[in-house]
């Protein structure tokens, strides 16, 4: 009986990074008609785990 061996497969290749915007209203394509403190905070903390302290 014959095995049938294959090469090793290459593991994929790393994902691409993504875009990343600056902070506040002035970056975004389509940004708020409000925005206040709590909102940039929340914005500059982005992708944090933990919310901002102003709310």
């Amino acid at each position: 009986m014959e095995k049938n061996i294959q090469p090793p497969k290459k593991p994929n290749p790393p994902p691409k990074p993504k875009k990343v915007r600056d902070a506040g209203p002035d970056a975004m394509e389509n940004p708020p008609k409000r925005w206040d403190e709590a909102d940039e905070a929340s914005d500059e903390s982005f992708p944090a785990s933990d919310p901002p302290a102003k709310y």
